[in-house]
């Protein structure tokens, strides 16, 4: 069997295979309306109805804390089991150490993040006006690092700009998220759609396939779910760090064999842009804790 033929027969059997487990997978019931308060304080949105852009696909949009098992669970309820508040401490120290040749820290232009911060992840992905351009928390903190500090920018999908972004996103923990689509970020925000219903890769498997047809489903030893950003940056249980949302939309496109795209690319920042837009109306939990 010449490797075309190979290529072209294993793609079938995964196929076959994907399908077999998404048909026969037993609904399995999450529990709904159980309520995610954080440090007995802080109570999240973890259900609410569907923003009106997602007429007709869905009704009700869920948090990806809802399909987690009990201990998940609770290990987010309060910070001090949370792995994920360890990077933001991290973060934190950062924030206002001095970097680059403009003698510069974070806090010399922004002051403390609790007040700054206050309110930014729930509106990022954004429109850029002096920039004209799309910009994601990312693309802002390095542009800062690199025009008004005279800093070397961090790698997208290293552990300092997903700390720093852990950070950020702690102080609207508890808002609703509400990602503009119109205006100039509407061409964009098109982009990212046509990606999400696109089918790719060897299991010609998009991201609704899963994420919108099939949540709440079992896949192998995973519980789906609508695939909501709310929670990002995420500390996985299965790699035992923090992650951002570019890095695991590598790895989701990456386990429908298809060839990824770059972190930060435009590609990746469109679907960023949609998929955040598809959880307006949930709660901002990040840094949530995730298989």
């Amino acid at each position: 069997m010449n490797n075309k033929l190979l290529k072209s027969t294993l793609g079938t059997l995964a196929i076959a295979a994907a399908m077999t487990v998404g048909s026969s997978a037993v609904f399995a019931g999450a529990d709904l309306d159980k309520k995610l308060v954080i440090n007995g304080e802080t109570e999240i949105v973890t259900r609410t109805a569907a923003p009106a852009h997602l007429d007709g696909a869905l009704d009700e949009i869920f948090s990806g804390w809802i399909f987690r098992k009990d201990e998940t669970q609770t290990a987010q309820m309060d910070d001090f089991d949370n792995p994920g508040m360890i990077f933001v401490d991290i973060a934190q120290d950062a924030w206002n150490k001095v970097d680059g040749s403009e003698g510069k820290s974070c806090a010399s232009c922004h002051g403390a993040a609790e007040e700054s911060m206050a309110g930014v992840k729930a509106t990022y992905p954004k429109w850029n006006e002096a920039a004209g351009e799309v910009r994601s928390i990312d693309m802002e903190v390095n542009n800062c690092r690199t025009t008004r500090m005279g800093a070397d920018a961090w790698k997208l999908t290293g552990g300092k700009m997903t700390a720093m972004n852990a950070l950020i996103t702690l102080q609207s923990r508890g808002m609703p998220v509400n990602v503009a689509i119109d205006g100039p970020a509407q061409s964009m925000w098109e982009r990212g759609k046509e990606m999400y219903y696109t089918k790719t890769g060897q299991l010609e498997m998009s991201c609704a396939n899963c994420h919108e047809d099939n949540y709440d489903l079992h896949i192998r030893a995973d519980h789906l779910s609508q695939g909501q950003t709310n929670g990002f940056p995420v500390y996985r249980l299965k790699n035992a760090k923090l992650n951002g949302v570019h890095a695991r939309f590598k790895g989701c496109v990456r386990d429908t064999r298809a060839q990824t795209y770059k972190p930060g690319s435009e590609d990746f920042l469109a679907l960023e842009l949609y998929v955040a837009s598809r959880g307006n109306g949930l709660s901002v939990e990040g840094p949530s804790i995730r298989n």
